[in-house]
């Protein structure tokens, strides 16, 4: 009877597991252990891979093979010191392993000295046959080290060996982006698809650089290219979907959307696109089910919620945004967008405590805007808190110093206080920093504008 490959892969850990259970020590060839070790590291089964170690170098304890696999177990669980130990000594036995200079390598980068590792990886240059995986190392080592344009080269050399390398031409351009050279970016991916004219990663990666640079006649072309290479393609559709929207084809946008709805499990973010695009058309009831559909298929997904919450507001349904932005909160209370939503849609619904607090909350979570600042402000003055209101605008002006809008109204606060030296203290600074904004005074405090105090100290 004969055995596929998988089959025959599997054998040996089969053989391996029954082993541990029955408590019998059977005979594995060094192969074997290693093929066992690969497979249970691969699946991050650690533990299992240190029995099979452990009982590999009991029957085979000159292997060198296993004591790297040994290595690399240590610099997993970061005993670096006991990881060079046994490096040093397997340098002495087989000074040109290649392996030996990757694992030490990898030692130097986590240890945060990339410009080593890469040293190290050099000298594994020279004794390699298949020198795909170190330039592929050396790359991730430069793009440690910021250095793009290093990085990009090796990634580019990691092409060169092997055209269908995609994750290096992911690298590749990701460097240009960093770089912010999309022309070069174009070109070099226009000069591998010259020989690899199928390749659809090529192709969706050229029309992400031609979106880039609104140029989104070419992004299209390039991702039907894409799709006709592969036209299960879905990042393309979804891509194509974005560059069609930008056109305002809203209906060849939302059939490529659907598209990907067929081809995979529904994406929310596809959900949420064809939700806009409907709304685009003006075919509300299509747009609101897709906006429920988005954020029944991802409840953390902020852009459904704040897509759906938005939708009724400008319908001016403001209590159903309200309703919609508060199941947003319950989920996610952290959401900076949220609680500006909440405050801004409470303040038209005048609810003004509900909206002071939601402003309150948008500062707490580090929204330092200063109409956040000013909103509250004159929302507390509304509510009758003018010590609350001066507490804050004291605050924002620790952020926005020498602003007239802050000043103006910390002045019209203390007047109204009757803190006379405080209110003339800031009116003065605000006419200094810009007296076009005396309005402000007039609007918020009117009873303060009439007053003689306030226009005997503006001098009128």
């Amino acid at each position: 009877m004969e055995f596929s490959q998988e089959e025959n892969n599997r054998l040996p850990i089969t053989k391996f597991e029954s082993m541990l259970k029955t408590n019998r020590v059977l005979f594995f060839d060094s192969a074997e252990f290693e093929s066992i070790i690969h497979h249970y590291l691969n699946q991050g089964k650690v533990a299992l891979a240190k029995k099979a170690i452990k009982l590999g170098l009991d029957q085979h304890p000159s292997s060198i093979n296993l004591k790297l696999f040994k290595v690399e177990v240590f610099i997993f669980e970061n005993k670096l010191d006991q990881a060079n130990k046994l490096l040093e000594e397997l340098h002495i036995i087989e000074p040109n392993n290649e392996e030996v200079y990757i694992q030490k390598a990898n030692i130097l980068s986590k240890e945060d000295k990339h410009e080593q590792a890469i040293v190290v990886l050099k000298k594994a240059l020279n004794l390699a046959e298949d020198k795909s995986d170190l330039y592929s190392l050396i790359g991730m080592e430069y793009l440690f080290l910021d250095q793009f344009d290093d990085a990009k080269k090796s990634f580019m050399k990691c092409i060169e060996i092997d055209p269908h390398d995609y994750s290096s031409l992911y690298n590749i351009v990701y460097c240009f982006d960093f770089l912010d050279e999309h022309q070069s970016a174009i070109e070099y991916l226009n000069k591998y698809l010259d020989n690899n004219p199928y390749s659809e990663v090529a192709w969706h990666q050229l029309g992400k650089q031609y979106y880039s640079l609104k140029q989104y006649d070419k992004a299209l072309g390039a991702y039907e290219f894409a799709i006709i290479s592969d036209d299960t393609f879905v990042g393309a559709y979804l891509e194509k979907g974005k560059v069609l929207e930008k056109l305002k084809s809203y209906k060849e946008a939302i059939e490529n959307y659907i598209i990907t709805l067929s081809l995979d499990d529904p994406t929310s973010f596809a959900l949420l696109r064809i939700g806009s695009c409907y709304e685009k058309l003006g075919q509300n009831d299509l747009a609101v089910q897709y906006y429920y559909k988005t954020v029944h298929e991802d409840p953390l997904l902020d852009k459904g919620w704040i897509a759906i919450t938005q939708f009724y507001c400008k319908k001016k349904d403001f209590q159903k945004a309200l309703y919609y932005i508060n199941k947003a909160i319950n989920i996610d209370t952290e959401n900076v967008v949220y609680w500006k939503l909440y405050a801004q849609i409470n303040h038209r619904l005048n609810f003004l405590e509900e909206a002071e607090r939601g402003h309150k909350r948008s500062l707490e979570l580090g929204n330092y805007e200063l109409e956040t600042w000013l909103v509250r402000g004159d929302l507390l003055a509304e509510l009758g808190e003018p010590e609350a209101a001066t507490f804050n605008l004291i605050q924002a002006a620790e952020f926005y110093p020498e602003n007239a809008e802050i000043e103006f109204r910390l002045a019209g606060l203390y007047f109204q206080l009757l803190e006379t030296e405080k209110a003339t203290y800031h009116l003065k600074n605000a006419m200094r920093f810009d007296e076009e904004h005396l309005m402000i005074v007039e609007e918020l405090f009117p009873e303060v504008y009439k007053s003689a105090v306030f226009k005997r100290v503006l001098g009128k």
